[in-house]
C-alpha cells in the first residue's frame, strides 16, 4: 500500500488555525479554552476518525495488508481457505501394579501432560488387536500388565507435539489402572497456516489456475496439508532414465515418513492438475539418516549435561528442518552447535563418520539419526 499523508490530532487542529488566521484581517484567538480552538479540536475528532476509517478500507481490500479474517474473506472470493492446524497423535502406555484381572480402556478417556497444558483422548485402533468396536474400546487382559494405545490431542496446534514421557495424568479414571506414559514423543501437531504463508499461497495459487504447470502441481500438493515438501523432475523415470512425457514427483510431509494416506491425497491431488497426455509418478521421499558426533567445551559458569542437551536439540532441529532435498552442511551443523549458549569449543565432529557436507539424491529428505554430543 502506498505511503498515505496520513495527519495526527495537533497537525489537524494547527492546519485549521493556520487556514483561520490567513483568510482574517485580524488576530484571532486560538488560546487553550477559546471556542475556536474548541470548535478546531472537535473538528479533528471527526476527521481522525474518518481518516482511521479510510486507512481500514484500504487495509482489506488488498491480501498483502488485510490480516486474519479478512485476509480470509479476501482469499475465499477467488475460492482458495486457509489450511488448518493439525492434532498430534501418539502412543501411550497404561500401566497397573496388581493384573489379576482384566481391566477396560474406553475410546475417548483423557489423558494429560505433567504441566496440565495439553489433553489428549484414546483414539480408534483397529491394527491394535486389544481393540473392540462392539466395546468401543481396549480391554487389557488377566495378568497383562500394561497396554499400550492410540491417543489424539484434544486440540489441534504444534504445541501438541510433547515430549517423550511427558504424558503423566489419567482425567477419567479407569478401573484397574494406575498409571499412563508416553515413551516416546508425539507428531503430526501443527498451528494452522500463518497469514504470511497464505499469501504466499495465495500467489501460487493464481499462477496455478494455469492446469498442468509445476507450478499448478506444487500448490496442488502444497495444499493437502501444511508442511508439504516436493521435488519434481521432468521427463525422467524414477531411477533418473530420460523419458518423455513422465513427471517423476517425490513428495514428503516434513517427516521423512510420509504416511500412506497423505501420500494418496497428494497423489489425487497433483492428478487433477495433470495436463493431458503427461504421466505422473508420485513417490514418497526417502530419509537419510545424519549422525553426527562431536565433543563440546562448556563455559565454567555453564552446567555440562544441561547444555550437551541443547546442543544436541539444536542440531537435530537443524538437520530435521532442511528439507526434502536440500543439502546439510558440516559447517553448518557445527556453527548451529557453537551457537548454544555456553559452548565455547566444538572438538572430533564428524558428519556420517566424515567431516564432508550431507548431499541427498533425488527423493531422499535428511534426517537426525544419532546425535552423540559429549
Amino acid at each position: 500500500m502506498a505511503t498515505l499523508n496520513t495527519k495526527s490530532f495537533a497537525q489537524i487542529v494547527r492546519d485549521q488555525a493556520t487556514a483561520i488566521q490567513a483568510k482574517a484581517s485580524g488576530l484571532i484567538n486560538f488560546s487553550i479554552g477559546a471556542v475556536l480552538r474548541s470548535v478546531a479540536e472537535a473538528n479533528a475528532g471527526v476527521v481522525l476518525w474518518l481518516q482511521g476509517m479510510i486507512l481500514q478500507v484500504l487495509t482489506v481490500t488488498r491480501a498483502a495488508t488485510s490480516i486474519g479474517p479478512d485476509l480470509d474473506s479476501f482469499v475465499n472470493d477467488y475460492g482458495l481457505t486457509r489450511l488448518g492446524a493439525t492434532a498430534a497423535s501418539g502412543s501411550v502406555t497404561f500401566s497397573r501394579f496388581t493384573p489379576t484381572s482384566s481391566a477396560f480402556i474406553p475410546v475417548g478417556n483423557r489423558v494429560q501432560t505433567a504441566d496440565f497444558t495439553q489433553t489428549f483422548t484414546v483414539s480408534v485402533d483397529t491394527t491394535n488387536t486389544a481393540y473392540s468396536a462392539a466395546l468401543n474400546g481396549y480391554t487389557i487382559p488377566a495378568a497383562v500388565s500394561s497396554l499400550t494405545v492410540l491417543v489424539t490431542a484434544q486440540k489441534a496446534a504444534a504445541a501438541s507435539d510433547v515430549a517423550a514421557n511427558s504424558v503423566s495424568v489419567i482425567l477419567d479414571s479407569m478401573i484397574g489402572v494406575d498409571s499412563v506414559n508416553n515413551a516416546a514423543a508425539f507428531t503430526g501437531g501443527t498451528d494452522g497456516e500463518s497469514d504470511a504463508s497464505l499469501r504466499a499461497r495465495f500467489v501460487g495459487y493464481i499462477n496455478s489456475l494455469s492446469k498442468g504447470t509445476e507450478a499448478a502441481i506444487t500448490f496442488a500438493i502444497q495444499s493437502v496439508q501444511l508442511g508439504m515438501q516436493l521435488q519434481i523432475f521432468e521427463n525422467q523415470q524414477p531411477g533418473g532414465a530420460l523419458d518423455y512425457g513422465n513427471v517423476t514427483i517425490y513428495v514428503d510431509d516434513g517427516t521423512g515418513a510420509i504416511p500412506t494416506a497423505t501420500l494418496a491425497a497428494a497423489s489425487s491431488a497433483a492428478q487433477a492438475v495433470r495436463a493431458a497426455g503427461v504421466r505422473m509418478s508420485i513417490l514418497a521421499a526417502t530419509k537419510l539418516v545424519a549422525n553426527t558426533t562431536m565433543t563440546i567445551v562448556t563455559a565454567p559458569t555453564y552446567s555440562h549435561n544441561t547444555v550437551v542437551a541443547a546442543v544436541v536439540a539444536a542440531i537435530n532441529a537443524y538437520i530435521n528442518g532442511s528439507g526434502l532435498g536440500k543439502t546439510v552442511s558440516y559447517i553448518g551443523v557445527g556453527g548451529t552447535a557453537m551457537a548454544v549458549a555456553g559452548v565455547m569449543d566444538v572438538t572430533n565432529f564428524t558428519l556420517n563418520g566424515g567431516t564432508a557436507d550431507i548431499v541427498p539424491a533425488a527423493g531422499q529428505t535428511v534426517k537426525a539419526g544419532g546425535t552423540v554430543v559429549s
